[in-house]
């Protein structure tokens, strides 16, 4: 009876501090701001379920491949969600961006990892390749959102991230107001292997959190094939093809 009450106590005690913890430092999904999600959750199930999912890594010929065709020769290619400006995916991109937020970077790298497991096109990866950014702009940010995400990735797939075999030898205008020549034309010449020995001969995976034209995963993705013997897929976290 004795041991009884005591872990009745224990576990109201572990309640009271558990709740106290809660209103001291609230842990609030990063979606709509509720409080109802599990601790390891970046979002509550409500959100979670508003994800617009494309399924594209199950799909040979998905949209983002045809994107590419002839353009790069890819092994494979996807995005794991759909772009819609003013939703959710939009929202958490950005506070992943330009709000700091690495955690939901990183917890929707996670769900990437975990959809590529169980797609056999995606199975004997050997490395991933986030999309540098410019020097100086990732010191400003303090991180590389594509890095991020690959982090999350890694946690699942189990297969290193290599942030410095490819850099962006300059810093370029943003892409967002110009049409497919023009974004071409800007980040053409953007990119350079580093460290051709980390890549030569591995099947790489290049990841990058929107695709809109493609353009600039094209520019980076030709360069890892031209200095290098490696093959190349693309991953990226939502898919806003224009």
């Amino acid at each position: 009876l004795v041991v009884v009450i005591i872990l009745r106590m224990i576990t109201q005690l572990k309640n009271i501090v558990s709740s106290t913890m809660h209103l001291l430092y609230p842990h609030i999904c990063t979606g709509c701001g509720s409080d109802l999600l599990e601790k390891d959750n970046q979002l509550c199930l409500t959100c979670i379920h508003e994800l617009p999912h494309t399924n594209f890594a199950l799909l040979p010929n998905n949209q983002v491949e045809k994107y590419f065709w002839g353009r790069i020769h890819l092994e494979a290619a996807y995005s794991q969600f759909y772009f819609s400006k003013a939703f959710l995916i939009q929202h958490l991109i950005h506070q992943l961006k330009y709000k700091g937020d690495t955690a939901i970077g990183f917890y929707l790298g996670e769900i990437m990892g975990k959809t590529m497991l169980h797609s056999n096109r995606f199975s004997s990866l050997n490395a991933l390749v986030p999309l540098p950014l410019f020097a100086d702009k990732e010191h400003k940010r303090g991180y590389n959102q594509a890095t991020v995400i690959c982090n999350g990735i890694s946690s699942v797939l189990n297969i290193p991230v290599l942030t410095g075999a490819v850099v962006r030898q300059y810093a370029t205008e943003t892409q967002t107001r110009k049409h497919r020549t023009e974004r071409w034309e800007n980040v053409k010449d953007s990119f350079k292997v580093a460290k051709p020995a980390e890549l030569n001969g591995k099947k790489l995976l290049l990841v990058d959190d929107v695709v809109t034209t493609g353009a600039t995963l094209e520019a980076c993705g030709n360069v890892i094939l031209n200095a290098t013997d490696a093959k190349l897929s693309i991953a990226t976290l939502a898919y806003a093809a224009k």
